[in-house]
């Protein structure tokens, strides 16, 4: 099935999106959001797989480390940056600046992109530093959409029972923290997202290479899994439901986002991993790739 999704099949699916956007420019409709969404989220979904089978069947080199599929994969980003403002910001066209971009990027991967993947070292290299940097990011935010949550709670409290500010304890307005928290769940659910997608690249790697391979069954894995599972309903209430943008709601979703980032942390700590457990040189990683059949 994977096999038969082609560049064709969502960049079409983008193109049709584009058309739609452009038609705001002559008339108005109350179905043509929808579809928006339906065709952009119908190529996200395609793109999503085509990536997914050039990972898993990458032969000779890093899975998803060539040029071809780096322009393919800001594609992909930007492509969920777009169909998360247009949930967000409905009335606000992006499409006509984002998606031409987006076709853009799929363009010139299809026609003058090198499919020939990156030198191991290089790639290695490349892809462990976007797992850290967004494993950190994601972190970030999670924390902070947990004290913009605990501020908002303590901020709706004074609001509904009607007592004074204290002249020392100055809180930004709840509808500012709102936002606050609102946008902490997404980015940290993207950042989060990049970090935990990075790394199963990472971890097919070393186990075409045979070595520092993780489990699949590991707390670290699962765990992971488990944060960012959450973090994905808890932002698809958000986008959807926008009655969980405001008030004491949105502050208790990014206090259990926190919870279960704690959770995630005590796994890391308690239970035993071979994650992180002593990454091979790469000088040392070259002959044994050499020595494989």
């Amino acid at each position: 099935m994977l096999s038969r999704i082609s560049i064709t099949c969502f960049a079409a699916s983008y193109a049709v999106a584009l058309l739609l956007e452009l038609t705001r420019l002559w008339f108005r409709s109350g179905v043509r959001g929808a579809a928006m969404l339906a065709f952009a989220g119908a190529g996200l979904i395609a793109h999503t797989m085509f990536l997914a089978y050039r990972g898993l069947t990458t032969s000779g080199g890093i899975p998803l480390s060539s040029e071809f599929d780096w322009y393919l994969i800001a594609a992909w980003a930007l492509t969920v940056v777009y169909l998360y403002l247009t949930v967000y910001h409905p009335r606000t066209a992006f499409g006509p600046f984002v998606l031409p971009v987006v076709l853009g990027l799929v363009g010139i991967a299809a026609r003058f992109a090198d499919r020939t993947p990156f030198p191991r070292s290089q790639a290695l290299e490349v892809w462990g530093m976007i797992h850290g940097l967004s494993l950190l990011a994601g972190t970030v935010a999670v924390a902070t959409g947990f004290v913009g949550g605990v501020m908002c709670l303590v901020q709706a409290r004074r609001l509904k029972h009607k007592v004074a500010p204290h002249s020392g304890l100055q809180l930004p307005s709840l509808e500012w923290l709102e936002r606050l928290n609102a946008r902490a769940i997404t980015i940290s659910m993207m950042a989060l997202a990049i970090g935990f997608l990075s790394g199963i690249v990472l971890n097919l790697v070393n186990d075409r290479l045979h070595v520092d391979h993780l489990p699949w069954s590991d707390p670290i894995v699962w765990s992971s899994a488990l944060l960012l599972g959450w973090l994905v309903a808890a932002a698809g209430f958000t986008w959807f439901y926008r009655p969980a943008r405001q008030g004491r709601k949105v502050a208790y979703l990014t206090v259990a986002s926190f919870l279960f980032l704690v959770l995630a942390v005590v796994v890391r700590v308690g239970l035993p991993s071979v994650h992180g457990g002593g990454r091979s040189s790469e000088a040392s990683l070259e002959p044994q790739a050499e020595a494989r059949p």
